[in-house]
């Protein structure tokens, strides 16, 4: 796959000058491809027509069709994110901190672009739009390499993005998609140490897995979103049940949708056959506990230990009744995936306490775990959602495709013996 290899080599050239551009510079290169999206929607629906079409032939689920779909709301919704990626403060540059020695040097830290970014992705084709926008936010090139599901909507989207870097002067090769759908692509392109700085998976727990077990490259990643919504005896009933809704039915194939739903014993009589009649009434299937088979009878299908740790991406879902906040955060930290997790309470104390001792990358008090996600928690998109902790954790904006590098101000200091 020599092919491979040249377009990471294009990719390092063109990164050198994305990284010295200036902040207004690539403001206005990101404003020129929103609108550019915008203006060429036809082309991408086009192309997401056909990827569509294929997707159904093959049987793909509902779900990940969904995922899959490109209208005119959705890409108004991308060119709407770069757009505020646009109008963030350009992290490249950026001093940190500085601080000053007992032998006057000043010390300090910038940030800088990684070099060039690797993004292998599955499924929704927005994705190509979000990482380019950032990566170029971000000073980095970027290869995409998109599955074979999304391919014609990848490219339409990559070839409107190269025409916007064309007309602003810059090199279309900092923006390139990877038109080789077979895995082997992917494998090429994680062994390009040489070239390539960081390798960023989104997708499912065995593309992400092969990644990992195969990149001689940095790997951010999160293998599945197990996330949980955690109901407290103290909850606002109306809340939670809004909340759970949009949790699970909204986008049940996203990574932020609610897997497990856990109640707390003293409210699960008055709450859960109302929310379970609720879930079935919208086409959800029930797998619950002893104790929500018991309250909701007819209704769930019982539970089995493989249900608890699985992410259904689908409209299923995990019940269980819990004695308290304790057994509720010991049901996340076995079962979870560090992803992320709501709980619905109305006491500040338990609020305090879920916050602290749930260690996922990012923890909700009354709200939707659906907005763990780039574009909603203010980042204008995300590259990835991150659950290794390792220099980034969580929904990673424009800042998280920085290093940072010492920089140091002397008056002719020489250091001693």
């Amino acid at each position: 796959m020599d092919s491979i290899r040249k377009m990471a080599e294009k990719a390092k050239a063109a990164s050198n000058a994305l990284a010295t551009l200036a902040s207004p510079e690539r403001k206005g290169v990101l404003l020129k491809i929103a609108d550019t999206l915008v203006q060429r929607a036809d082309e991408i629906t086009s192309a997401n027509v056909k990827d569509v079409a294929a997707a159904k032939k093959k049987g793909l689920s509902n779900a990940m069709i969904d995922r899959l779909i490109l209208d005119d709301q959705r890409i108004e919704t991308m060119a709407a994110g770069i757009r505020e990626i646009a109008g963030q403060p350009d992290p490249v540059g950026e001093i940190v901190r500085m601080w000053t020695r007992p032998n006057g040097l000043q010390v300090g830290k910038m940030r800088i672009p990684l070099g060039v970014v690797g993004i292998i992705y599955e499924s929704r084709p927005n994705v190509t739009a979000d990482a380019a926008a950032l990566c170029i936010k971000s000073g980095n090139a970027v290869l995409l390499r998109g599955g074979s599901e999304a391919l014609e909507s990848n490219l339409a989207i990559g070839r409107i993005i190269q025409g916007a870097l064309k007309e602003k002067g810059l090199s279309e090769n900092a923006v390139q998609v990877i038109p080789i759908a077979n895995r082997e692509a992917i494998f090429e392109l994680v062994q390009l140490e040489d070239l390539v700085d960081l390798i960023i998976p989104r997708g499912g727990e065995g593309l992400i897995r092969f990644v990992v077990e195969n990149s001689k490259i940095p790997v951010i990643k999160h293998y599945k979103g197990v996330c949980h919504v955690f109901v407290d005896e103290t909850a606002d009933l109306d809340m939670a049940t809004a909340i759970c809704i949009n949790a699970k039915v909204q986008r049940p194939g996203v990574c932020n949708a609610m897997e497990t739903l856990l109640v707390h014993e003293g409210i699960a009589k008055a709450f859960l056959p109302g929310m379970v009649k609720k879930f079935r009434d919208l086409g959800v299937e029930i797998r619950g506990c002893e104790k929500t088979l018991a309250l909701c009878p007819g209704d769930v299908v019982p539970a089995t230990e493989a249900d608890w740790p699985t992410e259904y991406l689908d409209l299923i879902l995990a019940v269980r009744v819990v004695a308290n906040i304790d057994e509720a955060i010991s049901h996340i930290t076995t079962y979870g995936s560090a992803h992320t997790e709501s709980i619905v309470t109305k006491d500040y104390a338990n609020a305090q306490a879920f916050l602290k001792r749930v260690n996922s990358s990012v923890v909700l008090v009354n709200a939707s775990t659906r907005f763990s996600d780039g574009q909603q928690l203010g980042l204008g998109a995300e590259i990835g959602i991150s659950t290794t902790k390792l220099h980034a954790f969580g929904p990673m904006g424009a800042q998280d495709l920085t290093t940072t590098k010492f920089i140091i101000y002397g008056e002719g200091q020489v250091r001693p013996a």
